[in-house]
């Protein structure tokens, strides 16, 4: 073990490296349960689907962890990315909306772009294209992804994610009905029996939140799953003493024997590729090119920051095992479609292991281990109240529009494209869409400066693509 992980070279050990391991678990537990509520709009699209999504997310977050440790001998994690995994339900609500098949008949079409991405991947890591693909993206508009993708989640943890239902089944939403009503009165009549309801819903919200940024500044590890807990807990405990309501009736009589019949009959190999034909080779062709868009710009992000911080740069700047860490993220994705989820990509979460010594792939290896063991908790998972989960959307995606520090704001090639993306990802509800925004508004910004030479012919190729997608294919 010392020779295969080259412990002594790092100057790390076993126990530091195990320890780092379930650190960097601790900070991104709250997948497991986050990425089905997230795919299967909080169980609405049928139980089935959700255990099958949250085992997927566990073998696929566990298979592409330990490729990382063994490949790259990189302590980083991979679970399905968050803002990744909005894209995909938007994506999938969008295509049933647009063409007319079920919820499940599109989230099995998306499967099929994810996998073209996973192996489209696989091919440009294996030649070493990967990075030169994304220096060729302005750095505006890749630096703006990440804070786009933070108004995004920001706004389903506010708006669509905390849904409420009163006895008619009518649907309210926290940010619409609750703090964009007329007054407490008028959303009261309007709510009916729901009142209360959303009431604690929008308490528990809050407090998660407090809880989650109050550990960060203490710099507990595991802040998000901690704070996500501590919310659940206030909400059952609301739930059971003011509403008279059994937080976890669904829980009598449950096996915990993991669903993999719920995964087969679901998601596991179910490509629909004529869901794929129906939509429009343009449609899919620029979904591929979003997907891998956004995937190399976190997923290489997140290498270059994590290992500048784990001082793992060489002299040039350059990461050793770069290849087999993107090589990682590239079959962790065919992995994740092959199983049911969204994009399989490096989390940023992976510092908190690195923070406290982990140096090497046994780090990755046990942050494995850990997420297999957890498919034995699916019906444990299941009961974490969307309030919970919606703190949590909304923390993380605060923390990504921190990076908008990057940019100049006194440059309006860099200025517009930013302000674009930012209110186009959240209204839109496309990330795609908002990122074919961003590029053609810097190309605009940047002819109307006389600086049209210095756009890459790639980001002219892709403007092209997003302008006959937007005004020509449907």
């Amino acid at each position: 073990m010392h020779d295969f992980f080259h412990l002594k070279e790092n100057n790390t050990t076993v126990r530091t490296e195990i320890s780092a391991g379930v650190a960097t678990f601790m900070t991104m537990a709250y997948i497991i349960a986050l990425n089905p509520n997230l795919l299967t709009g909080f169980g609405a699209e049928g139980q089935g689907l959700w255990n099958a999504v949250f085992l997927a997310t566990c073998i696929s977050a566990a298979s592409g962890t330990l490729l990382m440790g063994l490949l790259s001998n990189k302590p980083f994690a991979m679970a399905p990315g968050m803002g990744l995994n909005t894209y995909f339900a938007a994506v999938a609500a969008s295509l049933a909306a647009l063409t007319g098949m079920s919820y499940l008949e599109s989230f099995r079409t998306v499967l099929v772009i994810i996998l073209f991405e996973g192996l489209l991947f696989t091919v440009l890591s294996i030649l070493d294209a990967r990075e030169k693909i994304v220096n060729a993206i302005p750095f505006a508009v890749r630096t703006s992804i990440g804070p786009a993708l933070g108004t995004m989640l920001i706004h389903i943890g506010f708006g669509s994610n905390a849904g409420i239902f009163n006895s008619d089944g009518n649907s309210f939403y926290m940010m619409q009905d609750f703090f964009g009503a007329l007054g407490a009165d008028f959303a009261r009549s309007k709510m009916g029996d729901a009142w209360p309801a959303m009431v604690l819903t929008v308490i528990t919200v809050f407090i998660g939140m407090a809880l989650i940024f109050y550990l960060n500044r203490r710099h507990i590890h595991g802040a998000v799953l901690l704070g996500m807990l501590g919310a659940s807990v206030i909400y059952w405990s609301c739930e059971y003493f003011f509403l008279h309501i059994d937080p976890f009736d669904s829980l009598h009589n449950v096996s915990f024997i993991p669903p993999f019949r719920d995964m087969a009959e679901n998601t596991l190999f179910k490509y629909d590729f004529n869901g794929l034909l129906n939509i429009g080779w343009l449609t899919a062709v620029t979904l591929i090119i979003s997907f891998c868009i956004i995937d190399m710009f976190d997923t290489l992000g997140t290498l270059v920051g994590t290992a500048t911080k784990a001082d793992m740069m060489d002299k040039n700047g350059n990461m050793p095992g770069m290849k087999g860490a993107l090589l990682s993220d590239a079959i962790g994705t065919v992995i994740g479609s092959a199983t049911g989820t969204s994009t399989v990509t490096t989390f940023v979460e992976s510092a908190a292991g690195v923070a406290i010594g982990g140096r090497t792939g046994l780090t990755s290896i046990t942050t494995a281990v850990l997420f297999m063991l957890c498919i034995f908790v699916a019906p444990l998972a299941a009961v974490i109240p969307p309030a919970a989960t919606s703190a949590a959307l909304i923390y993380v995606g605060i923390s990504m529009v921190s990076t908008l520090k990057k940019l100049d704001f006194e440059n309006p090639s860099e200025l517009v494209p930013a302000a674009i993306m930012l209110i186009a990802m959240p209204v839109s509800g496309s990330i795609g869409h908002a990122i074919g925004l961003g590029l053609i508004t810097y190309s605009a910004v940047m002819v109307m400066s006389g600086k049209a030479k210095e756009v890459p012919v790639f980001t002219w190729i892709l403007c092209v693509l997003f302008i006959i997608k937007f005004f020509f294919v449907g």
